[in-house]
């Protein structure tokens, strides 16, 4: 059993918390996962290391209510345990020797973003961070990306914070002024990675896209995070989740990701109606 030492609600569906899990906590690294369940009935799912504190053997997961899974662990609170807590897994995002790079961020992919910054920025590297939300409310990390970026770019859909519009334009008009990064991380939903990929492509830029979107089982068994990369079959979870934007077949991962919505639809409703019961 893994103890949920504290939990904050960073937004009405994104909740963030530090579970003691000692083992984990000393070998993760910025990039990786890990699998939970909730109790021994639940479904195992992946959540990546938002971060991770060594001394206190704790690791910070954060995760938006999307699904039956994450509506019961939203139900936890701090001083009660969830069932499992295995990793890291994954391969970590490779940061060493970047000099300059511009770190995208879209919605909750920020917690994943966040992470990789955090490392880029204690290696020396130079770190932009353009980040982006539908709207004021739901914004979530703000200070922390601020403290470890040298550029700090908010964007909103509505321009309710930050400047109005998407990543794509934020990231352009940086290029347009002069940027010059050895690399861009894109890390959010895909079809904004899709085209912040689409976008580099035209100024040469390598660009690197997460795909724990689309992971499930996050051990390569269950076989539903299967992508195309640069024509050949890889496996989010055990490949990746980082691989190449400019190779990935982008069409294909959200129609895979869509395939699981009504199921996932209706076991939520099952979820909520056994609350109601109690």
């Amino acid at each position: 059993m893994y103890e949920i030492v504290s939990k904050e609600i960073l937004n009405p569906t994104v909740i963030r918390m530090d579970v003691k899990a000692p083992y984990v906590a000393k070998k993760a690294q910025a990039g990786q996962f890990i699998i939970l369940r909730v109790d021994e009935e639940g479904e195992r799912i992946p959540l990546t290391v938002a971060d991770c504190d060594r001394e206190a053997g704790t690791v910070r997961i954060i995760f938006q209510k999307v699904g039956a899974t994450t509506d019961k662990l939203a139900e936890k609170e701090a001083g009660e345990f969830i069932s499992d807590f295995a990793g890291p897994l994954g391969r970590p995002t490779e940061t060493e020797g970047l000099k300059k790079v511009a770190v995208i961020g879209g919605g909750v992919g920020c917690a994943i973003a966040y992470p990789v910054a955090k490392k880029l920025h204690e290696n020396g590297c130079e770190v932009h961070s353009v980040v982006g939300f539908r709207s004021r409310d739901l914004v979530i990390l703000e200070d922390e990306f601020r403290a470890v970026s040298d550029r700090y770019v908010p964007m909103s859909d509505d321009g309710s914070w930050g400047e109005k519009g998407l990543v794509t334009n934020a990231l352009e008009k940086l290029i347009n002024e002069g940027e010059r990064y050895d690399e861009v991380i894109a890390i959010g939903p895909l079809v904004m990675m899709k085209f912040v990929a689409k976008l580099t492509k035209q100024y040469g830029i390598k660009t690197v896209v997460s795909m724990n979107p689309i992971m499930i089982d996050g051990t390569g068994m269950c076989g539903g995070c299967r992508l195309t990369v640069g024509g050949k079959m890889k496996f989010a979870c055990v490949d990746g989740p980082d691989f190449d934007g400019h190779e990935v077949d982008f069409d294909e991962a959200m129609k895979r990701g869509a395939m699981y919505k009504s199921f996932e639809r209706e076991a939520r409703e099952c979820n909520l109606l056994k609350q109601e019961a109690k």
